[in-house]
């Protein structure tokens, strides 16, 4: 996949075929996503912060039901009364809703039902906009790039949670095949230095923005330095076998607190046989890739690696400074490798700044709140499940410090800065 969103209200004024093709497109490679998934498979919900690949599905498609055919086609019939209920996430003025952790739960309706609402919908919207009039299209068009988004959001997801519930199966079945590539050496740590002084973040101007990437703003900055790549498993294991997870001095309390509660002694997904290094991927269970780098990391995990290597995590003005002037460059999900690879010499995909996760889009914190934890530290995010046409700045407050098994949102390698 490989399709960029227009802007919908330019499009709605000059070119409504665009905005449809993208609608069929992002339609399209949701599906394609869960094709080889069995319905068993898209029913599970492994853990209260995941959600069943058939929900995905079918919360993307109301989200178009409830905000577009709903209150601009009049002749439009919503598929089932009951899928507002059910698929319904946190939008509080669209009416009450099935409790998250719950949503593994419904097995009706059944997967069938959910692909042939996806279809009405499908159809349904994309009739309407080859239809509607010039007024009616300008008003919608920011809502379809709006659904387009989220439901990008949505394919990411789909991913995160279904590794999440394969590596509860004790068989570790694989996703997708895996796809090797040829071995390189990671390219060497360098710094990066950028000048401090009053600068503005935010975004402001023409293109997609969530809600939560503005309004700019100035911010007063040192000179600061950021690490050239990403922190590799193999730096990790460094970490680890220097009592890492075992000296509380390098650990926020609660961090520490929660290394003990639940037992961390690795990543999330890593495991030890035989004194070899596992880890669970979309390709199943496979020895660890130790110039990769480092995945499934909470915020807590990173601060304390960066304590321990004497460094520290860049803050939010420091990363959007540093990625600014970017483009949209990487391994993500169209790349068919559906994990991260190694930052290799001469290659301008492994900067740091583009391999976690960029655009021209510079962020906010949603609601004010700081993305991944305290003072402004943020951890940065592979790319590697993310849609070609999403990757953006965006990191949207998704579960706190915690978090390890997010790929878009929480989930590490941590970059340094000094």
């Amino acid at each position: 996949m490989s399709q960029t969103l227009p802007s919908a209200v330019a499009t709605a004024a000059s070119d409504r075929v665009t905005l449809i093709e993208s609608f069929h497109a992002v339609r399209a490679q949701t599906e394609a996503l869960t094709r080889d998934l069995a319905p068993e498979d898209q029913v599970i919900q492994s853990m209260p912060d995941a959600s069943p690949s058939k929900w995905h599905l079918a919360h993307t498609t109301w989200f178009f039901e409830q905000f577009i055919l709903a209150p601009y086609a009049r002749a439009y019939r919503p598929f089932d009364p009951d899928f507002a209920y059910l698929f319904n996430s946190y939008y509080e003025g669209a009416g009450p809703r099935h409790a998250r952790p719950r949503r593994g739960m419904i097995t009706r309706p059944g997967l069938a039902a959910v692909m042939a609402y996806r279809a009405q919908v499908t159809a349904a919207l994309a009739d309407f906009l080859e239809v509607a009039g010039e007024p009616v299209l300008w008003a919608v068009a920011p809502l379809v790039e709006l659904g387009l988004n989220h439901e990008q959001q949505h394919q990411e997801l789909i991913l995160t949670d279904i590794l999440h519930a394969f590596s509860c199966n004790p068989t570790s079945p694989a996703y997708a095949p895996y796809r090797p590539t040829a071995t390189a050496e990671t390219s060497p740590l360098d710094w990066i230095a950028f000048q401090g002084g009053i600068r503005e973040i935010g975004h402001d101007g023409p293109g997609f923005a969530f809600d939560n990437e503005g309004p700019r703003h100035e911010v007063l900055l040192r000179p600061f330095r950021l690490a050239s790549r990403a922190v590799t498993a193999a730096e990790w294991q460094d970490f680890m076998a220097g009592g890492g997870y075992r000296r509380p001095e390098f650990w926020l309390s609660d961090g520490w607190a929660t290394v003990q509660r639940e037992g961390w002694r690795a990543p999330g997904y890593w495991e030890q046989r035989d004194g070899i290094w596992l880890s669970m991927t979309l390709a199943g269970l496979r020895p660890l890739e130790p110039e990769a780098p480092v995945c499934h990391v909470s915020f807590y995990e990173a601060d304390a690696y960066a304590r321990w290597a004497g460094k520290r995590l860049p803050s939010e003005a420091e990363w959007e400074i540093a990625a600014d002037a970017l483009r949209p460059h990487g391994n993500t999900c169209g790349s068919g490798l559906l994990r991260p690879m190694p930052a290799t010499p001469g290659n301008a995909a492994t900067d740091v700044r583009r391999r976690l996760g960029v655009d021209s889009k510079p962020l906010r914190p949603l609601s004010g709140l700081r993305a991944a934890g305290r003072d402004g530290r943020r951890v940065q995010r592979q790319v590697h499940v993310q849609p070609d046409g999403a990757a953006r700045r965006l990191l949207r407050y998704a579960g706190g410090p915690r978090t390890r098994h997010l790929s878009q949102f929480l989930l590490s390698p941590p970059a340094l800065a000094v």
